[in-house]
């Protein structure tokens, strides 16, 4: 009886991460195998039916991802806004979670809901996939499974929080939680438009996570308003992420995670200190540069101040830096993994604003380059006046090629993942594939500091990550459906050429209303829910679609270190175990220097254009 119970009890911690681990393993290596084919294979002459490969990898794409969701759920690792839920008392906290389990067992049980009557409709009137002839129905069964298992972890979390609160807080969380329905039952007219954003920034406030708000204040206007059939709401949580370029966002962040694990960032920061260390702030300098140089294989913030944070973080303070200013340092040297190529963000605002991805990419180049000179100059003159000199040593070529020749499979990562997109050989997701495949045998095999059990967490940590920002694209795009149909975009566009039709002016609020949003909430979600809005102003403008995509990455990558989202804060506060608050003093300086680059940038539009002019 007790192993029956164990064996219950493990199912039940690890039933989605086994699905999840070998989903996200055979999804890389189906692209990967792709590539493979076209340009080594059918060249030996080699004929094979493979044009089922890239359909298959979207469908466990799909699958694993909201199959990552309920983990999200259970970890209470989802997306929200918490300043209002950190400053309650503790009882509050108990109630406002009761609020928000309660508001997402209404979406995910409508969610789920709508998913299995769809599955139903598709096996009453049958149609097949394009290259496997799969019949639609099984490809859908994801929506009511994944949701279903969202309901059962919501289910287990409200059993929790009932021990923990008792009746009386769990029927009051339950009955506030309710009273957000009233506009719906006494039937309150109010335009379609109120009752969206009206119901999404309520929903934020309360702390609900800000996929769920999203798909929830849209579900309110189908139910309140008639805008659509509530029904579409499950086939567009599908069709949302059916999508090759939607790929690339696990893909790389698996390559990041598989080459801070495996041993390549380590040996990064061994040749940059090699070449830096003997300067003024010598560490300091080569800490940046190995920022920029991770920057080009993970495309992540946070996983870039992770992986270099943990090894340059003790190496800093041990040769005499102050720990707050090592901190600071690396929390924003860490947003150059947001701008330099690959970048996790990019891909979001391209699929968003549906423009070219290998373009964004190389727009974001100069800038990720400029900010990374921009750091460098405020850690020199901050070690200078501090007298943090520079190590001692014999310039020695022999060991700066032997270090180079250890680092060569990690230098080889940026030319593997933007050689094979800008020679025209991949795409973004194939090449991310790649970057996924390459980094799990160079860890695995060459540098071998990756094991199986390490692999299994990468990929698992991985898919965990990357659901977080899928399920945001899902329900963002139900929210853009309803935005479209009410004809939002359009209308705010009109109104502030209306107000104003100075271009500098224009932009320069834009900037000011992303620093502002960029401080509560995380760049993901702005990116899906502000581009929509904000990109037709600035068409109307005349601002090239790709030189505001960097400007607004920038921008957002500028809150990774401002709290009280400041991402990046978070993940060094936990490296060196400091407060916010002994850091925060440290990063103004680099601040100002990250903001007066977006400055440049935004005006100067040549900045990150130059190199997409000259190639394309």
């Amino acid at each position: 009886m007790t192993r029956v119970l164990q064996m219950g009890k493990w199912i039940n911690e690890n039933f989605e991460k086994i699905f999840l681990a070998v989903g996200l393993f055979a999804s890389f290596m189906l692209i990967t195998f792709q590539v493979i084919y076209r340009f080594f294979i059918i060249k030996a002459g080699i004929l094979l039916p493979v044009s089922w490969v890239e359909e298959l990898a979207r469908i466990v794409f799909i699958w694993i991802s909201y199959l990552a969701v309920p983990i999200a759920i259970k970890k209470r690792d989802l997306i929200r806004i918490d300043a209002i839920y950190n400053i309650l008392p503790e009882k509050g906290k108990k109630i406002s979670w009761i609020i928000i389990d309660t508001l997402l067992l209404v979406v995910t049980g409508v969610l789920f809901i709508c998913g299995y009557e769809h599955v139903c409709h598709l096996m009453r009137f049958p149609s097949a996939t394009a290259a496997m002839k799969l019949p639609y129905w099984m490809a859908y069964l994801v929506l009511p499974i994944g949701f279903g298992l969202c309901v059962l972890r919501l289910v287990q979390d409200y059993i929790r929080q009932f021990k923990e609160c008792g009746l009386k807080y769990t029927i009051i969380g339950i009955i506030l939680a309710g009273i957000t329905f009233l506009p719906l039952v006494l039937h309150v007219n109010a335009s379609a438009a109120l009752w969206l954003f009206g119901y999404f920034i309520l929903y934020l406030i309360l702390g609900m996570p800000i996929a769920f708000s999203l798909g929830l204040s849209a579900l309110m206007v189908m139910w309140g308003c008639g805008t659509m059939p509530v029904g579409y709401a499950a086939q567009l949580s599908y069709t949302g992420l059916d999508s090759v370029p939607i790929m690339a966002v696990p893909f790389f962040i698996a390559a990041g995670n598989f080459m801070g694990e495996g041993g390549l960032s380590k040996r990064l920061i061994a040749v940059a200190d090699d070449l830096l260390g003997s300067f003024t702030g010598g560490l300091a300098l080569a800490t940046i540069l190995t920022c920029m140089l991770f920057a080009a294989m993970s495309g992540s913030g946070p996983a870039t101040v992770a992986a270099i944070g943990a090894l340059t973080i003790p190496a800093m303070v041990e040769r005499g830096y102050d720990k707050r200013f090592a901190a600071a340092l690396v929390a924003c040297a860490g947003t150059i993994g947001v701008l330099i190529p690959p970048s996790t963000p990019l891909v979001l605002y391209g699929i968003a604003a549906n423009t070219n991805i290998a373009k964004l990419f190389m727009a974001g180049l100069l800038p990720g380059i400029l900010v990374g000179v921009a750091l460098m100059l405020v850690a020199y003159v901050t070690s200078r006046k501090n007298g943090w000199r520079g190590e001692k040593r014999e310039r020695s070529w022999k060991r700066t090629g032997a270090l180079l020749w250890d680092a060569k499979w990690a230098l080889l990562v940026p030319v593997i993942i933007l050689g094979g997109i800008y020679s025209g050989i991949c795409t973004p997701t194939e090449s991310a594939a790649i970057a996924a495949t390459y980094g799990l045998i160079v860890g695995l095999f060459l540098y071998k500091e990756l094991n199986i059990k390490s692999t299994i967490k990468c990929l698992i940590e991985s898919g965990i990550t990357s659901s977080i920002v899928i399920i945001l694209l899902a329900q963002a795009t139900i929210f853009g459906n309803i935005l479209t149909i009410l004809q939002i975009p359009t209308m705010i566009a009109e109104a502030i050429i209306a107000l104003t039709t100075n271009k500098i002016l224009i932009l320069l609020l834009i900037n000011i209303l992303l620093l502002i949003i960029g401080t509560f909430m995380d760049a993901g979600a702005s990116i899906i829910v502000l581009t929509p809005i904000l990109l037709p102003i600035v068409v109307q403008l005349g601002v090239d679609p790709i030189h505001f995509g960097v400007m607004m990455i920038l921008n957002l990558s500028i809150g990774f270190v401002t709290p009280p989202v400041g991402v990046n804060l978070f993940v060094a506060s936990s490296i060196t175990k400091m407060s916010l608050q002994d850091m925060v003093g440290r990063v103004i300086p680099f601040l100002i220097s990250m903001i007066t680059v977006l400055l440049l940038v935004t005006y100067i539009p040549t900045i990150s254009m130059a190199l997409v002019n000259i190639f394309y």
